[in-house]
């Protein structure tokens, strides 16, 4: 062999300089997927928040009429808790198999799901509200003239808000994390993102979906926090 041919392949190959692109270098922190990528954040978080929003507020109109029943007539408190609790030890691939023959593959089929672990917090807490309310103060209404209905809405309802809005709160960021599991039929919001990069190892974007999962979990949590200081300021003047 060529002494010249020799040396040729003793001389070690020279690395190839990184990319100065983040996404070439595929980084978990990366300016450029943000850019490049906002239309699709931005699309896969409306759908997020389209997603819990709905489920969360068909949710509690189910559960305030299901713990009124369950105060106003105790027998049917029992089995209220029971169906809501088994619902809830559901678990969500098994929800959604559950519910596919009747909503196919849909976004239906999510906010189904979502409703069904919701009712479980809200029910719970809605119904711990109307409990705590002191049988005096109903003694009083009615002896002021108020009938089932008013009562109901001007006194045992106002009272129970803040044992409400700590079930709403609990149920809100649990749906926010849930809506992730709906990517498994393309409507999981930030989830679809999440699912899709890690099935492609793509670090940015399963790191910036699921930062921004967090981040909407803990504004909703707060929004809802100052929600219910505003409505219930009773609260605020007890403490102080």
């Amino acid at each position: 062999m060529p002494p010249a041919h020799q040396a040729t392949l003793a001389t070690p190959a020279v690395d190839a300089a990184p990319p100065d692109d983040c996404l070439a270098r595929n980084d978990w922190i990366c300016g450029a997927y943000l850019d490049t990528r906002r239309h699709i954040l931005v699309d896969a978080v409306v759908q997020h928040l389209q997603i819990t929003v709905i489920a969360v507020a068909i949710a509690l109109v189910i559960a305030v009429p299901l713990a009124v029943v369950a105060r106003r007539w105790g027998w049917a408190a029992g089995p209220v808790l029971a169906l809501t609790t088994v619902l809830y030890t559901i678990p969500s691939l098994a929800m959604f198999s559950l519910l596919l023959p009747a909503y196919g593959l849909s976004a239906t089929l999510v906010v189904a799901g979502l409703v069904l672990y919701s009712l479980t917090l809200l029910v719970r807490n809605i119904l711990a509200g109307l409990r705590a309310v002191p049988e005096e103060t109903r003694q009083a209404a009615r002896g002021m003239g108020y009938g089932p209905i008013r009562l109901l809405l001007t006194v045992e309802l106002p009272l129970a808000l803040p044992a409400a809005m700590a079930g709403l709160r609990i149920a809100t960021v649990s749906a926010v994390s849930l809506v992730t599991v709906g990517a498994i039929v393309g409507y999981g919001g930030l989830g679809n993102l999440i699912y899709s990069g890690m099935n492609t190892y793509f670090k940015a974007q399963v790191l910036t979906a699921s930062a921004l999962c967090v981040v909407i979990a803990v504004v909703a949590d707060v929004l809802l926090l100052g929600v219910g200081r505003l409505l219930t300021p009773w609260t605020r003047a007890s403490r102080s």
